[in-house]
C-alpha cells in the first residue's frame, strides 16, 4: 500500500521595485518578509538541510546543486508555512496538506500573504516607492522562477521506475496545469502564445539542478521526513497557478499517478522519445493537435496519452481504493474533475474560461486584442498578460474576473482568510504552527522535520517531527489543552 501523498507547493514570485533608483530584487524581497511578520519573525533552521544529495546517488559532472542561501530574510509562520527570500524572489512554501484541497487552500492563502505584504511593505519604503509582486513564472527577458510541488514518496520505490512514469505525465499534464504565455523564450521557436510558462526552459530529462539546465524530472533527495521510509519527489515542472480548479487538479492527479507508481499499478509503457523537445511542442501548440511518440500508443496527442492515465486511475480506484491521497470524496471529486476537464479540452477548451489558467488568460487576451486590434507582438497585449498575474486585488485582471463571477472558486474566502493564520489540522503543520502561535518568544528556530525550543533553562530543546502525519491536531489537540508553558510541553514529551 503506497504511503500518504502528503503534499506541498512552493511558489518564488515575481517582484518588482518601482521608483526606486536602483532596483534590487533581494531588499524588496526582504521588505515584502519583514513587513509582513514584522516583530515576530521565528528563523529557519538548516542543519537538516542538503540540497545537493542526489536521488540516483550521484550526480552527472558539472552539476550545480542549489545553494543554501542562510543570509537571506528566512521566516516560519503560525499556519506551519515557510515564507522566504530564495534566489531574489519572495518565496512561499505551503505546510504540509494531506490532500489537494487544503493544497489548493493553503497555496490561496498564500497569495493574500504576498498582497498583506505589499501593504506592509509601503510603511517601510520611501515615499514615491512601490513593491509589486506577479504569481507568474517568467519576466520575459529570459528569467523563469519555478512554482514547486512537493509529495510524500515510498523510499522503497526504486527512483527508475518513478522517472520512467513521470516524464510522460509530466510532458503531457500541462494541458490542464499550464498558465498561458505570449511568445516563447530560452530558444524556443516562435508562437504566438503557448500553453505553459515554463516548459521552454527545461532542457534536461533527469537531473539535480533547478535554475540552470533545469530537468523534467529533478533527483534531489531532501525528505525532510524520516529518510529510512520516505523520499520527498520535488517537482519543478509545473507552473504558478491562480485558477483553483488547474491548481486543485494538478496536485490531486499527480499523487493518484504516484500511488500508482508506488504499487506497480502502471501496466504499459508509456514512455515517450524525446521529451525535452516534446514537452515545447506540447506547450507551443493551444489547439492540442501536436503529438509525441509514446512507445505503447504510438504517435498520440498530449489529451490521448492523458486519458491512459486516467483509464488506469479509474481502474486503481476500483480495484485499491484511493485513501493514500486523502478523503475518498476529494479523490472520486479529482478523478470526476479530471475526466470532465479532458472531455472538454478534446470538445471545446474555450468551455474551461474561468477553470484552467491558460484557456482564462487566452480568451482575455484575444477579447482584449480584438476591442483594440492588437497583435500577439503588441507591448500592450504583453502587458496585459503580466496584469493577469499581479497580486494586486485591486490590479490584477484574474481577481477582476473573479469578481465578474467568471472564475470558478472551490474555497470559501473565508477559509482562505483562516488559512493565513491557522494551520491545517492533518500533518505535522499544525504541531508546528500552533507552538509558534502559542510561544513565539520560545521558538528559537524551526524547519519542516524539528522545532528547537528555548524553556527557560540550558540546553535548548529540539524536539523532531520525522513523521509527517503526525503531530495534527488529532494527535496533539488533548496534549496542547494540557500545558501552558513550553517547559510543559517538553517535560510531556519526554516523559511519554
Amino acid at each position: 500500500m503506497t504511503v500518504p501523498k502528503i503534499v506541498g507547493i512552493e511558489t518564488e514570485y515575481g517582484v518588482s521595485l518601482r521608483g526606486a533608483p536602483e532596483p534590487n530584487p533581494v531588499v524588496a524581497s526582504s521588505l515584502l518578509i519583514n513587513g509582513y511578520v514584522e516583530q515576530r519573525r521565528i528563523g529557519w533552521d538548516f542543519e537538516d538541510e542538503s540540497p545537493g544529495r542526489d536521488a540516483r546517488g550521484f550526480a552527472r559532472d558539472g552539476a550545480q546543486p542549489p545553494e543554501i542561501e542562510t543570509h537571506l530574510v528566512n521566516a516560519v509562520l503560525t499556519n506551519g508555512a515557510r515564507y522566504y527570500v530564495d534566489h531574489a524572489h519572495p518565496e512561499y512554501s505551503t505546510p504540509e496538506c494531506a490532500d489537494p484541497l487544503e493544497a489548493t487552500l493553503f497555496d490561496k492563502a498564500g497569495e493574500r500573504i504576498l498582497a498583506r505584504s505589499m501593504e506592509a511593505a509601503r510603511r517601510l519604503l520611501p515615499a514615491g516607492q512601490e513593491i509589486v509582486v506577479y504569481k507568474n513564472n517568467s519576466d520575459g527577458k529570459g528569467n523563469s522562477y519555478g512554482c514547486h510541488e512537493n509529495y510524500l514518496v515510498d523510499r522503497n520505490v526504486p527512483f527508475a521506475a518513478l522517472v520512467r512514469n513521470l516524464i510522460p505525465w509530466f510532458v503531457t499534464r500541462q494541458v490542464f496545469t499550464g498558465a498561458g504565455k505570449i511568445g516563447a523564450e530560452n530558444g524556443g521557436e516562435a508562437c504566438d502564445y503557448q500553453i505553459s510558462q515554463r516548459s521552454d526552459f527545461f532542457e534536461e530529462e533527469v537531473g539535480l539542478e533547478t535554475t540552470l539546465k533545469r530537468p523534467i524530472v529533478n533527483t534531489r533527495d531532501e525528505p525532510h521526513a524520516d529518510p529510512q521510509k520516505y523520499r520527498r519527489l520535488h517537482v519543478i515542472v509545473g507552473d504558478a497557478n491562480l485558477c483553483e480548479v488547474a491548481t486543485f487538479l494538478k496536485v490531486g492527479t499527480t499523487a493518484i499517478v504516484l500511488a500508482m507508481v508506488e504499487d506497480g499499478f502502471i501496466d504499459k509503457d508509456l514512455s515517450i522519445s524525446s521529451p525535452v523537445a516534446a514537452i515545447r511542442a506540447v506547450s507551443h501548440d493551444p489547439s492540442l493537435q501536436a503529438t509525441v511518440d509514446c512507445s505503447s500508443l504510438g504517435r498520440c496527442t498530449a489529451i490521448e496519452l492523458q486519458w491512459e492515465f486516467l483509464r488506469l486511475a479509474r481502474k486503481y480506484a476500483d480495484e485499491t481504493g484511493l485513501e493514500s491521497c486523502g478523503p475518498e470524496a476529494i479523490g472520486t471529486l479529482v478523478l470526476d474533475r479530471w475526466e470532465a476537464v479532458l472531455s472538454a479540452l478534446e470538445s471545446d477548451p474555450r468551455s474551461l474560461d474561468g477553470q484552467l489558467d491558460w484557456v482564462t488568460k487566452l480568451e482575455l487576451l484575444r477579447a482584449y486584442g480584438e476591442r483594440d486590434d492588437l497583435r500577439w507582438n503588441d507591448p500592450k497585449l504583453e502587458l496585459l498578460s503580466v496584469q493577469y498575474h499581479d497580486v494586486r486585488p485591486g490590479r490584477s485582471l484574474y481577481e477582476k474576473l473573479v469578481r465578474a463571477g467568471r472564475i470558478e472558486r472551490l474555497l470559501a474566502e473565508d477559509d482562505v482568510a483562516a488559512a493565513m493564520a491557522d494551520p491545517p489540522e492533518s500533518t505535522r503543520a499544525y504541531f508546528r504552527g500552533t507552538c509558534l502561535a502559542r510561544w513565539a518568544d520560545s521558538v528559537v528556530a524551526a524547519n519542516w522535520d524539528s522545532l528547537v525550543l528555548d524553556v527557560g533553562i540550558d540546553p535548548l530543546r529540539r524536539i523532531p517531527m520525522m513523521e509527517p502525519t503526525r503531530g495534527s491536531k488529532e494527535h496533539v489537540a488533548e496534549l496542547f489543552g494540557q500545558v501552558s508553558t513550553p517547559r510543559q510541553l517538553v517535560e510531556r514529551l519526554t516523559s511519554s
